[in-house]
């Protein structure tokens, strides 16, 4: 198999240090359903101990669940933003501080936080403001032969267990999970795509089941036709994005799973077909 020429010898590697968080919850947050109705949920930062890559995205008594570890450097607004443009997902991680000492990890998604998935025994032992370094690569990767397709987040470790592939007629082949119709996505449009995710509106459940998206699992890469993601999320006839399925589902109106962008092409070049083993958990060996 022909294998695709990058620029990945030219990239800088770097040390970059986060903080493992802890939840959080404003006074009196109750989260709406689009009925009306309101709950407090579960969800956002600190350590979720059952929720890893490869589980389900949708179901969980909880709103926006992360996987994993969430980090980060809330009180220095330079390095916050350097985890966040820095780090992309499949770059290795170690907890330098606590009980965990020592223990590896991998950067699996960027959310409000940077999320981080350890061992089970190591996800035991860490505690809040524990130190986790990691060693960020990818930022500025590109595909010497397709310089219209951008790589956003994209570690050489990752774009090298995808199984892209190159066609006959010059165009790149990528295994995805599922497609999703861009009328469905939501919150995060406004954002530029190397910063947070977005979120599909999965409020309309009947929708959802009826797409096959409800089947979403956490880890899983994903297709959007018509979604150029370069400098922020817009429609562009014809573009095609790739994505990562990062957090889990919300009962909020216009909120739902989120999605990190992986790859965009404004002119197509990108081809995709179905695979269920679209995930990184199986693709970066995540299991523990």
């Amino acid at each position: 198999m022909k294998s695709l020429k990058t620029n990945e010898s030219t990239l800088v590697e770097m040390a970059i240090t986060g903080a493992v968080t802890t939840p959080s919850v404003r006074p009196g947050q109750y989260i709406p359903w689009p009925d009306g109705k309101a709950t407090v949920l579960p969800g956002m930062f600190g350590v979720t101990y059952n929720v890893r890559c490869g589980d389900r995205a949708f179901g969980w008594a909880g709103d926006h669940v992360e996987p994993g570890v969430s980090i980060d450097m809330e009180a220095d607004q330079g390095r916050h933003f350097a985890l966040h443009y820095l780090n992309c997902i499949g770059n290795d991680a170690v907890v330098t501080s606590g009980l965990a000492t020592g223990a590896k990890g991998i950067v699996i998604g960027e959310h409000a936080r940077i999320l981080v998935q350890f061992d089970d025994a190591t996800h035991e032992l860490l505690a809040e403001g524990d130190r986790i370094q990691i060693t960020s690569h990818g930022q500025g990767l590109a595909l010497l032969d397709y310089p219209q397709v951008a790589l956003k987040k994209m570690s050489p470790r990752l774009l090298h267990a995808m199984g892209i592939t190159e066609t006959a007629g010059g165009r790149l082949h990528v295994p995805v999970a599922m497609e999703l119709p861009i009328r469905i996505m939501g919150s995060g449009a406004e954002l530029n795509s190397e910063y947070v995710d977005q979120d599909l509106m999965s409020g309309d459940r009947a929708l959802m089941a009826e797409l096959g998206i409800d089947q979403m699992r956490l880890g899983d890469v994903i297709a959007i036709r018509h979604a150029d993601h370069h400098w922020g999320r817009s429609y562009r006839e014809g573009a095609v994005s790739i994505c990562l399925c990062i957090h889990g589902d919300s009962i909020m109106t216009g909120h739902g799973p989120g999605i990190l962008t992986l790859m965009s092409a404004p002119d197509g070049c990108i081809d995709f077909s179905i695979d269920p083993n679209a995930n990184i958990a199986c693709q970066l060996g995540l299991g523990d």
